[in-house]
């Protein structure tokens, strides 16, 4: 039998098995657009959705299991915020150090973990770590997932992020028919099956990352390390560090916005609706609809901005999303719910695919991920404070009309700061001297 044969295990009678070049060869091989993309946005409903957003649909459900008031389930969100806003600028450096699959790997991992805690966890404390945990996966999975996929196919980033952002429609949609479910079948423990389930979920999701993403090239990687350890030392050679751009500040304080407004909703929306008398199925197809609609719009959104430009693009979805998040607080009705449910679907995809593209438009390639973890920063201190806040009101209220009425508040001020983002759109940054050559 040739070497080679027995290399590759190929005689009769013997199972096959792939040589080990035959492997690597596939890992170097980057996958076609479509299952790359379809990988992000599942990795999008794991990373996303399960590890943040689902935590309002699992919110009644565990506050009666747990017998814990609102401000107690309100801190354990602001656990994952504060998870999130730890680590999302060191699983930037990770991510450029050692490459961003094996950054999602990680995040994964992490969130997994999370979820098979959570679903058996009874202690509160327990239940912070755990939560910040999810935090702490998210960031180590989601920024590298964007900043890679939009470096891989960076004359489609528009498309790519599109497509990618509609994962959170599609989870939202996947748990909006399952949460209620499982939660009136079962009221003691449904939402453990729950955790059990996005478990389960993460673990199928984990296998196609690892073999379907790649990263970028790895001349992009190693200037893309450069730039972030220079950017965090503060003192970029040559070229003006991001947090300088005023358009990336600008786009961060949008994102900021959207970060404190929209996990105000994810948290809180659902209970809201359940207090004023909707049915938890009823508000669970309403909560499936938004995610089914978000599928859609997010690569809609992402087309439409590249025509009409990224500040019009987010003046429009932020004031479609003001103007959704009004309407339950001026009449907390099942239409009003319904249509608040249906216009947020239709604009929340935009505004992070619109905030995602435009923070990389005005900087240098090799600083994308830096531009986005920067802004990233914004929106995790959004999602830091807006639970915890809400909770607070909520309390001081004994409802949930005062927390949506200064959502809308902040969120028009979104809207100004979207029209402001024009003013910068074309900026280019100046190049930097040499300290050794600038002016005492």
């Amino acid at each position: 039998m040739a070497l080679g044969d027995r290399r590759n295990n190929n005689e009769p009678g013997l199972p096959w098995r792939p040589a080990p070049r035959q492997v690597m060869d596939f890992f170097k091989r980057r996958p076609p657009f479509v299952l790359m993309v379809a990988t992000g946005a599942l990795c999008t409903v794991v990373l996303l959705v399960f590890g943040r957003l689902c935590y309002g649909l699992m919110l009644p459900a565990m506050r009666t299991g747990l017998d814990l008031s609102y401000s107690q389930a309100a801190n354990l969100g602001t656990a994952t915020a504060l998870g999130y806003l730890l680590l999302v600028m060191v699983a930037g450096v990770f991510a450029a150090r050692f490459g961003g699959k094996q950054a999602v790997m990680l995040g994964l991992a992490m969130v997994i973990v999370g979820f098979v805690g959570l679903s058996r966890a009874h202690e509160l404390w327990v239940l912070m770590v755990l939560m910040v945990l999810l935090g702490m996966g998210t960031a180590f999975g989601y920024t590298p997932l964007i900043s890679l996929l939009a470096n891989t196919y960076p004359q489609r980033r528009g498309a790519v992020i599109g497509f990618t952002t509609s994962g959170v429609g599609a989870g939202m949609l996947l748990a909006g028919m399952l949460v209620p479910a499982l939660t009136e079948q079962d009221i003691r423990d449904g939402w453990r099956h729950v955790w059990e389930i996005f478990a389960a979920g993460g673990l199928g999701v984990g296998v196609l990352a690892l073999l379907f993403l790649r990263n970028p090239t790895r001349h992009y990687a190693a200037s893309t390390a450069e730039a972030l350890g220079e950017e965090t030392a503060g003192h970029a050679s040559g070229e003006e560090p991001v947090f300088r751009n005023p358009h990336v500040i600008n786009v961060g304080l949008v994102y900021g916005v959207l970060g404190l407004t929209y996990i105000v909703q994810a948290t809180f929306m659902y209970s809201y609706a359940l207090d004023a008398g909707v049915p938890s199925l009823t508000a669970g197809h309403m909560a499936s609809t938004m995610g089914m609609i978000s599928i859609f719009t997010g690569p809609v959104w992402g087309w439409l901005s590249d025509r009409i430009g990224r500040a019009n693009g987010l003046v429009l979805c932020m004031s479609l999303a003001l103007f959704a998040t009004a309407l339950p607080v001026l009449w907390p009705s099942t239409p009003f719910f319904a249509a608040h449910f249906v216009i947020l679907g239709m604009s929340v995809s935009g505004l992070f695919t619109c905030v995602l593209a435009a923070s990389t438009e005005t900087v240098p390639p090799h600083q994308a991920a830096v531009a986005v973890s920067f802004v990233t920063l914004f929106y995790a201190i959004g999602q830091l404070i807006g639970p915890a806040a809400a909770g607070v009101l909520i309390e001081w209220s004994g409802g949930f009309r005062t927390p949506f009425a200064a959502s809308c508040a902040i969120m028009l001020v979104g809207v100004y700061l979207c029209w402001h983002t024009r003013r910068h759109q074309n900026y280019r940054p100046a190049a930097r001297l040499p300290d050794a050559c600038q002016a005492p």
